[in-house]
């Protein structure tokens, strides 16, 4: 079944009706060719789903009829933050795409002293995270995410670990020079019992020593992934993996 993302007041429980608007009605009419009667999920964005059956199809809206209210399936317990050091804009959008789909609930771009990309004018910033968000709501519709995961602003490295510190119960550091792979199925084994998890990925050029000793400060366990090196794009959805495995019911 197709899912589609609606805002909460078009969903009417009282009377079990709901309607979408936007690009929806062009996707559901013209590209997936949906007839009155065929079977949709609905979900809030809030972490919850409602499968509908198609009602109307009027020029500018879908009308539906909610036949089951669920709990979305597509979320993990665990909030996941990625605090991605901020890499070439292709590369973002890729980790963008494939975190949402293994389950991070937050995307962080930060500043960091080897980053490649810096981004001075705010308007540019602006443009670059809607684009990003947009990817963020493309990627959680097709992978049945019962939330939209948000992009934030472009942090530096000192405001991400201030914000780790408030938003994440444990914060995981992958880097070259850690402990054995022992040590990183150590602190994965009861991964699950974290509500709030945050991971720390360095960008292309990697993490500076003094960078991994501000967050090993503030509580970060730094892990290893193993003895080959991994790519920026490649390190955070390793992580978010084995994760995943950990902490999926």
């Amino acid at each position: 079944m197709y899912l589609f993302y609606a805002q909460k007041e078009n969903i009417d429980e009282e009377n079990g009706t709901a309607r979408l608007y936007g690009e929806d009605v062009n996707h559901i009419k013209n590209v997936l060719r949906l007839e009155t009667g065929e079977h949709v999920i609905i979900c809030d964005g809030q972490g919850t789903d409602f499968e509908c059956i198609i009602t109307g199809r009027e020029k500018e809206s879908i009308s539906l009829a909610i036949s089951e209210k669920r709990p979305s399936m597509g979320e993990l317990f665990n909030r996941i933050s990625l605090y991605q050091g901020l890499p070439k804009k292709d590369k973002f959008e890729f980790i963008v795409q494939k975190s949402v789909e293994l389950g991070a609930a937050r995307i962080i771009p930060v500043n960091m002293a080897r980053t490649i990309v810096k981004i001075k004018d705010p308007s540019k910033e602006e443009s670059r995270i809607k684009r990003y968000q947009g990817i963020c709501e493309s990627a959680a519709k097709q992978s049945k995410r019962g939330v939209i995961p948000k992009v934030e602003n472009i942090m530096e490295l000192e405001k991400a670990i201030e914000d780790a510190g408030k938003e994440c119960d444990i914060i995981l550091v992958p880097y070259e020079n850690a402990k054995g792979m022992e040590y990183t199925k150590e602190i994965l084994s009861d991964i699950d019992t974290y509500e709030r998890i945050g991971i720390f990925i360095g960008p292309e050029g990697g993490f500076e020593e003094s960078e991994i000793e501000l967050i090993k400060a503030a509580g970060g366990k730094v892990i290893s992934l193993g003895h080959r090196i991994l790519r920026t794009e490649t390190a955070g959805l390793a992580v978010l993996s084995m994760i995943m495995l950990r902490c999926e019911k």
